[in-house]
């Protein structure tokens, strides 16, 4: 159609550029696996104020989408892996989960839920394929779910994978599925494609790090390293390339060479591990976002890419098998304030934190001055608080990794007490602890004071009941 007056042609052309602005603005992951959880509405905000126009969600929880609805922020839903066992057994089931948590949000709520994230790296050799024969039918259930409620053009399925579903020998054109999976992922590949839907792939060169100790620390940024792999002329100074290109030439080895690709999850971790700190991954995310900003692809996909960072904040209630790293992944911590400048693409240069935060009082749970050391209820007592809140910021060259044995004792106490809302109980370890008005933080070692919550007042009396009777029985046995 042509323009019949330039002013118009203008208007649109500043439309055009809008919308394509806006669809490819930057996701992050916002996770809930907090012990204090911020306000939704709070969250909702953050990301307002820092221009994030895409959100990815673990779970479907009504609190969260409806603090959703009406912002104009795009909606990924998930569905976690202990629900795909009856998803997959039951079409009702889904058509349930469909009505509940997609179309009463879409319709009458105004989400703007554009996904469906069934499962979330539900092939990760760490669980021995339990969810192998569940994942698909899953994934077909939830998809004639969504026909069947006139939702099947608006809101597509997915399935979050790891990286570890493809692999490759040398260089990413040898890039195929992992052997023992490589049937079920192409009919999985296949079912999307039918569907018009991505294929979504979770990318950490941190873990490569990690992992191996041999690993070249260069390569897991995206400029500085000085031995880039050659694969037929396309150049890879960085592991994200190379793996995010393992991937496409094993889809297009298996007949799917133009399927679209979402970067589920992409982030570097602040704490917990001698490579997780601010510098590095100040490093890795503004990496990854100029080349994002500037619409930089990879060799094999070049052009905008679609992306979620991960993650938005800091989940002290993570479980931290994978190692002590994963309760550190956020851009902002605990308490929504930034940890660091970055860069995103919005109206600032830097990081907006949350607003409105209300903390607890100014008080700190520590180890007694007078307190022995060789006490018999120290080891105890410190593990007792460690299992039951967070020490993962203690260890060789983490943020309180320079601390002294009296200082670690004193973290691990008050992370408890802050944990449980600094009730008085909470800071009763025999004859060891007290509660203190002056910070013990020291250097980059910080004593955090928790966030009130509303947690408190919905749950709190059974909470306080329950915590008595746990602390009754360790005082029990270690008492023996």
């Amino acid at each position: 159609m042509g323009c019949g007056r330039f002013r118009g042609c203008l208007v649109l052309v500043l439309c055009v550029v809008l919308l394509v602005g806006l669809v490819s603005g930057i996701g992050v992951n916002w996770g809930t696996q907090l012990t204090h959880p911020l306000p939704s509405s709070t969250v909702v905000k953050m990301l307002k104020d820092n221009g994030i126009q895409k959100v990815k969600l673990f779970d479907a929880d009504p609190d969260i989408l409806n603090a959703l609805k009406k912002s104009g922020i795009q909606v990924m839903v998930g569905i976690p892996n202990d629900m795909l066992y009856t998803l997959a057994n039951s079409m009702q089931a889904a058509e349930k989960w469909v009505s509940k948590n997609v179309s009463a949000f879409v319709s009458s709520a105004g989400v703007d839920i554009r996904y469906v994230a069934v499962g979330n790296e539900p092939f990760l050799s760490t669980y021995n394929g339990s969810f192998e024969t569940t994942t698909l039918p899953a994934l077909q259930n939830i998809q004639a779910a969504l026909v069947k409620a006139s939702l099947g053009n608006q809101v597509k399925v997915t399935v979050p994978l790891n990286a570890d579903v493809y692999q490759s020998a040398q260089v990413p054109s040898d890039g195929d599925f992992r052997q023992d999976i490589h049937d079920l992922m192409v009919q999985i590949v296949k079912f999307l494609s039918q569907n018009n839907a991505p294929f979504t792939v979770n990318i950490y060169p941190f873990i490569s790090l990690y992992e191996d100790p041999n690993f070249p620390v260069d390569y897991a940024f995206f400029n500085g390293f000085q031995s880039p792999i050659n694969d037929n002329g396309r150049i890879y100074d960085n592991v994200f390339d190379a793996n995010h290109d393992t991937l496409v030439w094993a889809l297009q080895k298996n007949g799917f060479g133009n399927m679209p690709i979402i970067v589920g999850e992409v982030g570097w971790p602040t704490d917990g591990d001698r490579n997780a700190n601010l510098q590095y991954a100040q490093r890795f995310n503004q990496g990854f976002m100029s080349r994002y900003m500037a619409g930089k692809g990879t060799p094999m996909r070049p052009g905008p890419m679609d992306a979620y960072l991960f993650s938005l904040i800091d989940e002290d209630g993570k479980s931290i098998q994978p190692g002590n790293f994963e309760r550190h992944w956020g851009l902002f911590y605990y308490d929504g304030q930034p940890k660091y400048q970055l860069n995103i693409g919005s109206r600032t240069n830097g990081l907006v934190g949350a607003t409105g935060v209300a903390y607890l009082a100014k008080k700190w749970c520590i180890l007694k001055p007078s307190a022995n050391l060789n006490d018999d209820q120290v080891a105890p007592s410190v593990s007792f608080a460690c299992q039951n809140a967070d020490c993962t910021s203690l260890g060789y060259q983490t943020s309180c990794g320079s601390l002294d044995t009296r200082g670690n004792i004193s973290y691990a106490f008050n992370s408890y007490y802050q944990v449980n809302d600094q009730i008085d109980s909470a800071c009763k370890f025999p004859g060891l602890s007290v509660v203190t008005d002056r910070d013990p933080s020291t250097g980059d070692c910080k004593f955090k004071i928790m966030i009130q919550t509303d947690s408190a007042g919905k749950h709190g009396n059974g909470r306080i009941w329950h915590l008595r009777m746990v602390l009754l029985a360790f005082l029990f046995f270690t008492l023996l």
